[in-house]
Order: C-alpha cells, then sequence, then structure tokens
C-alpha cells in the first residue's frame, strides 16, 4: 500500500499538469490564430498606407483638441488652442511641397510646382505694355515668326525650295513658329493691362475676358487652326500654313513700342518703309514664276527661261516691271498681256504710295532743322534789309549755328510748354534741380519753392566776349552757369581777370531780393567762351515767395549775411537805400517840409530860432545895464558886448534875439529848389526891419 499509493499520486499530478499545459497551448494557439486573423482582417481593410496614416492623424488631432477644449473649460485663462492663419498657410505649404513628390519605380524624386517655374522665368502678373522692356523683347520673337511665314510661305508655294531632303528643316522651323503663336494667345496677351474708364485694370479675369472680347484674339485664334493636318491627306503643301499671316496686329504692335522706346525713330520708320518695298518685290517676283511656270519654262522670250538663278532672276525682273523701268521683253499672249497690266497697275500705285510715305518720314525727321535754317534766313534777311554790319551778323550766325549743336533746339520753352505743368516739373527735376541745389541761397527752403523755381529759370546763350552783366547796372537777375565759363573782370580799367567761374557756379544772387531800384552791379562779367547760363529774374522770385513766407525769411536772413560779407553799408540817411538793405522793408521818407526846417544852421531853418530863442531867455534873466548907468554912453564896451554887436548888424539873421512885445522886425519864411541833385527843396528863414511909412 505504501508503495502504490505514491506512484498513484504522482500519475495524478502528471495528468493534472499534462492537463495545465495542453490548457496553456491551446490557449496561446487560440490566441496566436485569433491575432494572425485580426492581421489578416487588418490587412485586408488596409487598401492604401497613406490613408491609413491620415486617418490616424486626423484622430490624434481630434483627441489633442478634444483634450484642448478640456482644460479650456476647466481653466479659462488657458488660450484657445486654434491655430494660427501662419501656421495653417505653412502647412498647407509643406503639404502642398509633399503632394509634389513623384514616385519613379523604386525611386522618389521630387517636381517641382508650375508656380515655382513662372517664379523661376519671372512671369508678371499683369504686363505695361508701355513700359515693359521685355514685352517688346517678346514682342520682337514673334514679329520674327510672323515675317518667316510671311517671306517664306509664298516661297515656298511658288519655288521648287521645298525638297525632301530638307523638308524636316522647313517642319521644325514651322513648329518653333507656330510655338510663339501659341505662348503669345495663351500666356502674354490675356495677360495685357488695359484702360477702362480712366483706371489701369489688373485683374486677371477682366484682362483675359478684355483680350477674348477683341478682334485681335480672333484674328490670333484663327493663326493657329492646325491646318498643318492636312499634310496626312494632300502632303507637305506649305498653301495649308497661309493661316500664319493674320497675326498681323502683333506686328504692328511691335512697330509702335519700339518706335516708342528709340531715340531715333524715323531710322527705324525709314528701315520698315523700305522693308514694305522689299516685301512687295517679293510677291511679285513669286508671281512672275507663277506665271512663267503656268505658261512653261522658257517657252516665250516673256516668260522665264530657265538659266541661272531662278529667285534672283525672277527679282530682277520684278523690280525693272513695278518701277516701269522697261526694257523688258514684249508679252505675247493674251495672259501675259492683262499680267504685265496688272503689274503696271500695281506698280504706279504701290510706289507712290511707298514714295509719299517715304517723304513724310524724312520730313518729319528733318522738321526741326529746317525749322532752324528757316528761322535762320529770316533772320539773316532782316539784317541784310536793314544794313546791319558784318560783325554783328556773324555773331547772329555763331550764336544760332552753337544753339542748335548744343540743345538741338533754339528754344526749350517751346517743346515743354506743349506738356503738362507735371510733366514740365518732373523734366525740370531731372535737368536742372541738381545745379539749382548747390546754390547757398536757395539751402534750408521749401523744396516745392525750388520746383518752382525751377519752371522759372530761363536758358541763355552768351557769345565769346559778350557781357552778361557790366558794372554800375540795375541787377533783376542771378545767374547759373549750365555750361561754359564767364571771367569776372576789375582793376582800374576793368580788365584785370579778378576770378573764373565754371559749370554750377552762381553770381548776382544778391540782386534777386534787392528792391526800390535794385542793386547796382560792382564788376564786369563777360563770357570766355560760349556760355550757357540760367536765368532767374526778380519778378519771378518775388511771385513765388508769396505763397512760401518761411522760406522768404530764410532768403532774407541768408541775404543780410551775404550783404554783410560784401561789405555793402549803407552810409548816411540821405543815401538811397541799395542792396538788401530793402529786406526790412522801405523806410518812409520824411516830408520836405521838415527835412529843410532840420537841415543845417549855415542856411537857416527853426535851429536858428530855438538858438535864439535860448539866447533871449538868458538876456532876460541879466539887469537892465541902462537903469543903472544912464549914462552909458561915455563908458567903455565890455569884450563880450564887442562880440554881440557885429552879430547884432549882420545880415541876413540877426543874432540880438526876437523881444517881446511890438517889434519893427519881421519873420520871412521861403522854400527854394536846391542847387544839388537829389536833395529837393530848401526852407530859408531870415528875420528883416519892417519899412516906416
Amino acid at each position: 500500500m505504501n508503495c502504490i499509493w505514491p506512484l498513484h499520486l504522482n500519475s495524478s499530478w502528471i495528468i493534472v499538469v499534462t492537463l495545465m499545459f495542453s490548457f496553456i497551448a491551446f490557449q496561446c494557439c487560440s490566441s496566436f490564430v485569433l491575432i494572425s486573423t485580426e492581421t489578416k482582417i487588418h490587412q485586408a481593410w488596409v487598401t492604401n498606407e497613406y490613408a491609413e496614416a491620415q486617418l490616424h492623424d486626423i484622430v490624434r488631432r481630434m483627441r489633442a483638441r478634444t483634450e484642448a477644449y478640456k482644460e479650456k473649460l476647466t481653466d479659462a485663462l488657458l488660450s484657445s488652442p486654434e491655430a494660427s492663419p501662419t501656421a495653417c498657410k505653412e502647412e498647407e505649404e509643406a503639404k502642398l511641397e509633399e503632394d509634389h513628390y513623384c514616385d519613379l519605380w523604386c525611386y522618389k524624386f521630387k517636381r517641382p510646382a508650375l508656380k515655382k517655374y513662372l517664379k523661376i522665368i519671372r512671369l508678371p502678373e499683369s504686363i505695361d505694355a508701355y513700359t515693359d522692356h521685355y514685352y517688346v523683347v517678346w514682342l520682337l520673337l514673334v514679329t520674327i515668326a510672323y515675317n518667316w511665314n510671311c517671306w517664306f510661305i509664298p516661297l515656298r508655294c511658288m519655288f521648287p525650295v521645298q525638297t525632301s531632303s530638307n523638308l524636316f528643316y522647313w517642319i521644325i522651323i514651322d513648329i518653333l513658329c507656330d510655338i510663339c503663336y501659341l505662348c503669345d494667345l495663351l500666356i502674354f496677351q490675356p495677360r495685357k493691362q488695359f484702360v477702362k474708364g480712366g483706371d489701369i485694370i489688373v485683374s486677371k479675369i477682366e484682362m483675359k475676358e478684355f483680350y477674348q472680347k477683341s478682334l485681335k484674339f480672333r484674328f490670333d485664334l484663327a493663326s493657329v487652326i492646325p491646318f498643318d493636318v492636312l499634310y496626312v491627306f494632300f502632303g507637305f503643301n506649305p498653301m495649308f500654313r497661309a493661316n500664319r499671316v493674320l497675326k498681323h496686329n502683333t506686328f504692328f504692335e511691335f512697330n509702335d513700342r519700339l518706335e516708342a522706346i528709340l531715340d531715333k525713330a524715323y531710322i527705324y520708320r525709314v528701315i520698315r518703309t523700305t522693308g514694305y518695298l522689299l516685301f512687295i518685290l517679293h510677291i511679285n517676283a513669286c508671281l512672275y514664276y507663277w506665271a512663267s511656270d503656268y505658261e512653261g519654262i522658257g517657252s516665250t522670250k516673256w516668260v522665264y527661261d530657265g538659266k541661272g538663278n531662278m529667285y534672283l532672276k525672277c527679282y530682277y525682273w520684278a523690280v525693272r516691271s513695278l518701277i516701269t523701268i522697261g526694257g523688258l521683253p514684249e508679252p505675247q499672249n493674251l495672259f501675259e498681256i492683262i499680267f504685265q497690266l496688272l503689274n503696271y497697275f500695281l506698280g504706279v500705285f504701290v510706289f507712290s504710295s511707298l514714295i509719299g510715305q517715304m517723304r513724310d518720314v524724312i520730313g518729319a525727321a528733318t522738321a526741326g532743322h529746317n525749322y532752324y535754317r528757316s528761322c535762320m534766313d529770316n533772320t539773316i534777311s532782316y539784317m541784310n534789309t536793314y544794313t546791319i554790319p558784318k560783325m554783328v551778323q556773324n555773331r547772329v550766325r555763331n550764336w544760332y549755328e552753337y544753339t542748335w549743336d548744343s540743345q538741338g533746339m533754339l528754344d526749350e520753352s517751346e517743346l515743354l510748354e506743349q506738356m503738362p505743368a507735371k510733366m514740365q516739373l518732373a523734366i525740370a527735376i531731372d535737368v536742372n534741380f541738381a545745379i539749382l541745389n548747390k546754390v547757398d541761397l536757395f539751402k534750408g527752403c521749401d523744396t516745392q519753392m525750388i520746383y518752382d523755381v525751377l519752371l522759372r529759370l530761363k536758358s541763355i546763350v552768351y557769345l565769346p566776349g559778350d557781357f552778361v552783366c557790366k558794372k554800375g547796372e540795375i541787377g533783376r537777375e542771378m545767374y547759373i552757369i549750365k555750361q561754359g565759363e564767364v571771367h569776372v573782370l576789375g582793376g582800374p580799367d576793368s580788365t584785370k581777370i579778378l576770378v573764373t567761374l565754371k559749370a554750377g557756379a552762381v553770381f548776382g544772387e544778391i540782386s534777386l531780393l534787392a528792391a526800390g531800384g535794385g542793386n547796382r552791379r560792382t564788376a564786369n562779367v563777360v563770357a570766355h567762351g560760349f556760355a550757357n547760363l540760367f536765368i532767374l529774374d526778380k519778378k519771378s522770385l518775388h511771385e513765388i515767395l508769396v505763397h512760401y513766407p518761411d522760406s522768404k525769411r530764410i532768403l532774407m536772413k541768408k541775404g543780410r549775411v551775404l550783404l554783410k560779407e560784401k561789405g555793402k553799408t549803407t552810409d548816411g540817411p540821405n543815401q538811397q537805400a541799395r542792396g538788401l538793405a530793402s529786406l526790412f522793408g522801405p523806410k518812409p521818407q520824411t516830408p520836405k517840409l521838415f527835412r529843410a526846417l532840420l537841415g543845417n544852421s549855415s542856411k537857416g531853418g527853426i535851429g536858428m530860432l530855438l538858438k535864439l530863442k535860448i539866447k533871449q531867455a538868458n538876456q532876460e534873466k541879466k539887469p537892465d545895464p541902462e537903469e543903472k548907468k544912464p549914462k552909458a554912453e561915455a563908458e567903455p564896451q565890455t569884450p563880450s558886448e564887442q562880440k554881440e554887436e557885429p552879430l547884432a548888424n549882420s545880415q541876413p539873421l540877426p543874432n540880438s534875439g526876437l523881444h517881446r512885445g511890438i517889434t519893427n522886425k519881421s519873420l520871412i519864411v521861403t522854400m527854394s529848389p536846391s542847387t544839388t541833385a537829389g536833395e529837393g527843396e530848401i526852407l530859408t528863414v531870415e528875420v528883416k526891419e519892417k519899412k516906416q511909412e
């Protein structure tokens, strides 16, 4: 028994352990099967890894947003969980960049967006056809393609120049021309700005609609219709490309834009008119070869004989025929006669039109020079009529020639007067502001005041040896040297060169602020060679300063400083105000009567009367000598009495004083003109005894 129980017990434990391991193994297998099943189901449902990742990302963001709102409810001080627009924009741009990644076999590369391509080529959102030079360059490319079609389509149709050996090259060039047409139709023309009701429209939608409604769009669209596909059915006939010549609006637009930016547009007009003539001769040569081919090469004397270069021979015939030089073989049949008559009529019409156009182009190019010659001839005729000395006539001729050569016109103001005031100011600022800004007198003044001064400047040319201003003249202008040199002369005989002023120097500026007769010049200024000066007169400056009181005060202050530096000070009250002394306003003159009464004592006046009155009062305080000494005749006179006696007997003014009471003396006041110029009249006071009756 003791031996069997342990064995039985061990067997039971073995069975239990085995069952436990079996259960555990079953659970593991079940779990493994479940996991594998879920994995298969998961793999069956997951069809796109990118969509799966996006869904997980959305779930993660929604959970984070929910947690943020829960915290917001518990704590009101927390900020909003919404992302800023900038961050959203950055995320969108990053997402767009990720979208442009492309898979090629097992590689992944990045494809730039179309906008980045447009940024690389710098294609603007809108094009200003009047100022954008890149647009003019593009029109040049389209014009080259247009001229290729206009010149070579007739040539390829009439002359046998297109062969099977060179057909590939013709097709390649045709495709390049078509690409230019399409780019102009789809990219450039819909971006052109236009004016509507005075406003410049730059909206993409409106620009595109405006172009699509225009007649130019219809011609451009007709010019790109691919009739070339008919090559498959009828062979390579260049006539199917005849619609390419409908792109003529772009050609004329290029001519207008190019003439607007060229300095000498008349040269291009002459070249263009010559091109028209050569093109008409080219068409005529092509028609002549077609007629010769129709009649038969070398069949008659009138047609092309088939010898030499066929194009040059036909072109030579076209030139002689259209210009009606003559010497050509006579037509033999009805077809040749009709063709030649039509050719003659066409030649007369075309050449008369082109010659008239060429005359207008050349006339417009030389209109300015013709006006200059007309003015000079009229002036010389006038001087000959009045027998002007030859020396003066030569100086007048020199002035005309130098003025025309230096500035291309006789008077700049005539050209500027045709423009609006704003454009005149813009041109004046670009041309003269740098010169006027160097003038110390105008530094610190209002900029708008300087702009107004620029419009009042006048350009004058002085010949060698001409006096710009002379010593003693009344200064009414300020001078600014634009070109050339002037000499300031001084010394006893005014021949010594004190200083030489060059371009940019200014003189005579004090005269601008002088009033009451002006400021006299202190030296002679002579032009050394041909000198071009700007002149600003006093009247124009005063009209401007009325509207700029602050600038006027600055000019007054600077004028006083300049006056002090030059030592121009007044010497007396009767001296006339000169220079910048008038800046403080003209001093009212003393009336002539008071000036005479307050004059010198030697000429009489109220000063003498006051002295006599004071002396009389002193004598009244002294005792009368006759009361104390009745016999005063015998006593000798004192020295003081000896001095007063001759004064009492002197004429015309007695020095004994005026006594109170009745007297036999009278006071005579007279006014007489002064013998000295500029002193007016003199008042004279005399004391005379009355005549006893």
